[in-house]
């Protein structure tokens, strides 16, 4: 969950009137609601008090930084998060727990702080691939998440590591062979994707939507607390305001394209598994590491899940990440699940 302050002091004092949906549906399902945790600024990249769990000098990732930390602590069984970018997936590699970011516009967003409308996703996490299935099933409201260790039928893999693999340092670089591996024998299939024709625009795509709609969404803020708010938000709102309407529409009228071609990703498999992370956290509480591998399939929409299973030169986690069909997060989970089984054994 988002901290009370949206970590930042403008809103020090604030009372929500009511739960957010999807915190209501976590009652409505049994949820005991401890609290309320850290995120970053306005849920940016500016970085609240949380440390990384397993090593406390590193960053937990943001912006849902204090929900991975409280679940990888063992303080909880699941939170909420969101993302934008890649808030949910980052801090899971960090603090070496299972996160999911479901389809876009799968989970209702009343009662969230928005920064960007057609990116902003409700998920969360946990330390196992069944309990943040049941998350997704409650916020979802489809059973069919929950039953993710029914029996699965060996899935046709995509293997993808991306046009940015150079940034991959050698710990992600190894756990990708690793999970390569182990999973690719016993796959139905099994195979490196075929990217379509100018992927490697998405991150510039996603980063501009981002900032023209978040530069929009924060103007109750610029206008009236600009002095307030971080050099890193500051920046961000400058360079959305300097993308003109007209430009804007056409980012948008590029990524319905995207997400409309999206689906020819899984012609010859039924999930896709890609890097999550660049490494392991980095050291050090001044950021939040680099939502690289995050950015693009966030901007198609396509639900995520980030499997830690290995360990780094520094002894902080590693992992995948599976991608799912828009809309099939059930049989993405089933799968992340028969996958989790595999690479932890």
């Amino acid at each position: 969950m988002c901290s009370s302050d949206l970590g930042t002091p403008l809103y020090a004092r604030h009372q929500p009137a009511a739960d957010a949906a999807v915190v209501a549906l976590c009652r409505e399902a049994g949820a005991v609601i401890v609290g309320k945790t850290v995120t970053t600024e306005l849920a940016y990249f500016n970085p609240g008090p949380t440390h990384n769990p397993l090593a406390l000098d590193h960053t937990p990732g943001g912006s849902s930084s204090g929900s991975a930390a409280a679940v990888a602590d063992a303080m909880l069984p699941l939170a909420l998060g969101t993302q934008t970018a890649g808030s949910i997936i980052r801090p899971a590699a960090y603090c070496g727990i299972v996160g999911f970011k479901p389809s876009y516009g799968r989970v209702p967003r009343t009662g969230l702080k928005g920064l960007s409308d057609s990116l902003d996703t409700i998920g969360g996490f946990a330390r196992s691939v069944r309990d943040t299935a049941l998350l997704g099933g409650v916020l979802a409201g489809d059973a069919r998440l929950a039953r993710c260790d029914a029996s699965t039928a060996a899935p046709r893999i995509g293997w993808c590591r991306t046009p940015w693999w150079g940034s991959a340092d050698a710990d992600t670089q190894r756990t990708f062979a690793d999970a390569q591996a182990v999973l690719a024998p016993q796959a139905a299939a099994s195979a490196d994707l075929a990217l379509l024709p100018g992927f490697d625009t998405l991150v510039g795509l996603q980063k501009a939507v981002m900032a023209w709609e978040m530069a929009r969404s924060l103007s109750p803020e610029r206008l009236r607390h600009r002095d307030a708010l971080s050099a890193k938000l500051v920046a961000l709102v400058d360079e959305g305001l300097a993308i003109n309407g007209a430009l804007h529409a056409a980012h948008l009228a590029a990524l319905a394209g995207w997400r409309a071609r999206a689906d020819a990703l899984f012609d010859d498999c039924d999930v896709i598994v890609a890097p999550s992370t660049t490494g392991e956290a980095p050291a050090g509480l001044e950021a939040t590491g680099d939502p690289l591998y995050c950015r693009a399939w966030t901007l198609l929409g396509l639900p995520c899940v980030h499997l830690p299973f290995a360990r780094g030169a520094h002894g902080l986690p590693v992992g995948v990440q599976l991608v799912g069909r828009m809309g099939d997060d059930h049989r993405l989970l089933a799968i992340a699940h028969w996958a989790h089984e595999r690479l932890r054994g």
